[in-house]
């Protein structure tokens, strides 16, 4: 106000402004430096050349006795490679002929060093950018791993004669190992085919076919389950827990062999179904009408996809897609090259629309990837790789294929390429085309898939939901509770019980930053309700969170709905049950530490910007994949991890919530255009009382008295001792007023009028109506 004296400010208020002052400084230094590192790495990252690698390699590093190279030729180029004046062998790059990306999103470069016989002689990493590579495993481990391909004849491969040889697998670095080894074997096979190395006796130019086969893409009926199973539409796999044992003792892994999923060999392994539904008949019959017009305007011309369903004790889809996007279980196979699925390629089904179908526990729909030409007139393999892991880091694994030969029925013959190619286009084309329009306006709008999802998890929507307007009926009528803390108290532990194991260790509804980051990256690559609809459980969450950061900030996730916070909360409980010490940090520390989590989480979204893959990668400093989705049955690393993170929750409750988690810094931020102030504060709060600001489990409340909303998590104590009047020291003086007043103008006071003196005789009060002694007159 006007004329008004500036009071100075006390130190805990100047200190207080210097610390957000400081914070804001270092948020806006780190976004400036993430974006200059986005900007400046971009161009840094540029494909290497074959010639730029050699530079750096020894001509015998690839083949034993090399001294020089010779001239670079051919596209994808080549560099022979001599001893003395003769010729030994060959030196290319996996990437010139393969794909060869793993979970960084990067390509992995792998010189290789080839004879003329089609046998691999040398190989050499020279780039990567693999994180599980850079900062857990050793890459010698990769490296030695990788070096088990030296020495193969890839020339029997190439000719069909030998399936595709099988690397040993490292654990923790599952993806990488077998991309690192596929794109060697793919490359060396795809260079032996072109003839270049001319030695090559066993890949002779196959006999030129009198008759073309195609896919008759007219034929287009429905058909059940039993029918398409009979002639082979469906093929399958069936295997026993004893059987998968037996294999893996005759194959040398007796470790392997004793780690059996359960305890009884006749248990189902897997039952696997495996079938081409780019053919129509095939593809109407499973995905029904609706789903195969779906399938059909995703597909690229010349593209195939296929569906593959499993169940029993073994999953063909793993874990490894959810870390890194890639299916490290299933191999697409045909005529020596392989390819794998990634999380792009795959698309989760409910169940399957043909009558009859079997209820499965995995069914996914998966596109060939663009880089891999699936032939559908000639045989090809689906290769399951059943891994088990047998140590603290060891891991063995087995192949079981599943071949592939599409029915007579489905192909229809043509005469020699040569004679009928161009008329053959020209006259299916339109008829093909002119089918799918007609076929597409016939077929009635089916459910859309999400939908099918939704409806199989019915339950567990409905029990998601309910326990949603449970929380939204605590949070609306808080103050009812909180007047009885003993009530509320087990209301929130109970609470906190069912999202522990309900929601996050049965049903696995773990939010994560990972969702936030593919989010952000959907809204600048293509946006699909479709894809986030298709898991019920982490949308209907995501709905509320939204909902609730208008009403209440993070606090409803981080206090309520975060199973590893839960955690943390219900086993710091038990620590101070079991009177283990409490840690409290001083306020001007504990605000210089609360910013580590905004620096994570930019970091990750800085990361994200460059390559998603990455910073999904980099995103296992959250421990929630380890804790709560896989129940700590992981590489031990992984594990310390998130021990470590729950022991120091033990002496400082929710440790992590508070410094270092990059989720709770993301809901945060959008947490600050909350419209209401739901958190109620007396003006004596913070100056002189600091009851509230001690007891905060987050320490979320300043010494001055205000709440810190961003650190916020709404447990509530502070709205409970706001409420107690035998511990609030305000409310303590209301309830001493309130209890004069009524002494003074209860009924028994008023009806008696002023109070009488009580007289003493000798020490003994008398009734004023007795008589009084003389003596005391």
């Amino acid at each position: 106000m006007p004329g008004s004296i500036p009071t100075p400010l006390s130190a805990s208020t100047a200190s207080f402004r210097a610390c957000s002052r400081s914070a804001r400084r270092l948020a806006s230094w780190t976004i400036a430096v993430l974006a200059l590192l986005v900007i400046w790495s971009a161009p840094t990252h540029a494909a290497g050349s074959l010639k730029d690698y050699l530079a750096g390699t020894k001509p015998g590093e690839l083949i034993q006795g090399g001294d020089r190279y010779g001239e670079i030729e051919g596209v994808p180029p080549l560099a022979p490679i001599y001893s003395g004046s003769r010729k030994i062998g060959y030196a290319y790059l996996n990437t010139d002929f393969s794909n060869a990306v793993g979970y960084s999103g990067k390509p992995i470069r792998i010189l290789v060093g080839i004879d003329p016989a089609g046998i691999i002689r040398g190989i050499k990493l020279v780039e990567h950018k693999e994180p599980i590579v850079l900062i857990g495993i050793p890459q010698a481990k990769v490296v030695a791993a990788l070096n088990s391909l030296i020495g193969k004849d890839l020339s029997r491969v190439a000719a069909g004669a030998e399936q595709l040889p099988q690397v040993d697998i490292v654990s923790g670095a599952t993806v990488t190992v077998l991309v690192m080894s596929d794109s060697v074997v793919r490359s060396a096979v795809k260079l032996i085919r072109s003839n270049r190395l001319g030695a090559t006796s066993s890949t002779a130019t196959p006999v030129a076919q009198t008759l073309v086969k195609k896919p008759d893409l007219s034929k287009s009926e429905i058909r059940d389950w039993t029918s398409l199973l009979g002639d082979g539409s469906i093929r399958s796999l069936r295997l026993t827990v004893g059987e998968v044992s037996d294999a893996f003792a005759q194959a040398g892994r007796p470790e392997a062999s004793a780690k059996a999923e359960t305890t009884n060999p006749g248990d189902r392994f897997i039952e696997l179904y495996v079938a081409p539904v780019s053919v129509p008949t095939i593809g109407r019959s499973l995905l029904g009408d609706a789903g195969y017009e779906r399938l059909q305007k995703k597909l690229k011309p010349g593209q195939q996809a296929i569906v593959v369903a499993g169940d029993g004790a073994y999953s063909f889809k793993g874990s490894g897609y959810v870390r890194g996007g890639i299916f490290d279980r299933i191999e697409l196979l045909q005529d020596g090259q392989g390819v794998r699925f990634r999380d792009r390629n795959h698309t989760r089904l409910g169940d399957l629309a043909a009558k009859g179908a079997p209820s499965l526990r995995e069914i996914a729909l998966l596109s060939v990837p663009d880089e891999f030409s699936l032939d559908l007139t000639e045989p090809w393999e689906l290769q399951l790789l059943v891994q088990r892991s047998y140590g603290a880091r060891d891991k063995a694994v087995l192949p079981f294929n599943v071949g592939y030969t599409l029915p007579d029925r489905y192909l229809s013959v043509e005469q020699p390429i040569q004679e009928a190619l161009k008329p053959s286009l020209h006259r299916t084309a339109p008829t093909i085309s002119t089918s799918a329009e007609a076929s597409a306006a016939a077929v009635p709008d089916e459910e859309p898939l999400w939908m099918k999802i939704w409806r199989l998890d019915t339950v567990s929507v409905v029990i998601t939901a309910a326990a949603l307007v449970v929380l939204t009926a605590i949070f609306f009528f808080q103050n009812w509770l909180l007047r009885r803390p003993r009530l509320f108290a087990w209301v929130r532990r109970g609470f906190l019980v069912f999202t522990l194991v309900w929601l996050g260790w049965y049903a696995n509804a773990q939010l994560s930053v990972v969702n936030v980051l593919t989010f952000i990256n959907s809204l600048i690559t293509g946006f699909s309700w479709e894809f986030f609809l298709s898991a019920p459980l982490i949308f209907l969450l995501w709905a509320a969170v939204a909902a609730g950061l208008l009403f209440w900030g993070r606090g409803p996730f981080c206090g309520w709905l975060c199973p590893f916070g839960a955690l943390q909360e219900l086993t710091n409980n038990l620590a101070q049950w079991l009177k283990v010490p409490q840690i409290t940090l001083p306020f001007g520390l504990h605000e210089r530490l609360w910013p580590i989590k905004y620096v994570i989480f930019l970091g990750l979204f800085g990361l994200s910007l460059y390559s998603v893959g990455l910073a999904e990668t980099y995103a296992e400093v959250e421990p929630f994949k380890t804790a709560i989705t896989l129940k700590f049955a992981r590489e031990w690393p992984f594990v310390i991890f998130a021990l470590a993170i729950l022991v120091a929750g033990l002496f400082i409750e929710r440790f992590y919530c508070r410094y270092l988690c990059p989720l709770g810094a993301a809901l945060a931020i959008p947490g600050r255009i909350r419209m209401f102030e739901w958190l109620k504060r007396y003006p004596d709060c913070g100056s002189p009382c600091q009851r509230c600001a001690k007891e905060c489990p987050v320490q979320a409340i300043h010494p001055e008295g205000q709440i810190n909303v961003n650190e916020c998590i709404y447990c509530m104590h502070c709205q409970e001792l706001y409420h107690d009047d035998h511990r609030c020291p305000h409310m303590i003086q209301v309830r001493l007023k309130r209890e004069k007043f009524e002494a003074l103008s209860s009924p028994s006071s008023r009806g008696k009028g002023p109070v009488k003196p009580v007289i003493a005789f000798k020490g003994k009060p008398i009734e004023q109506s007795s008589p009084v002694p003389s003596s005391t007159t």
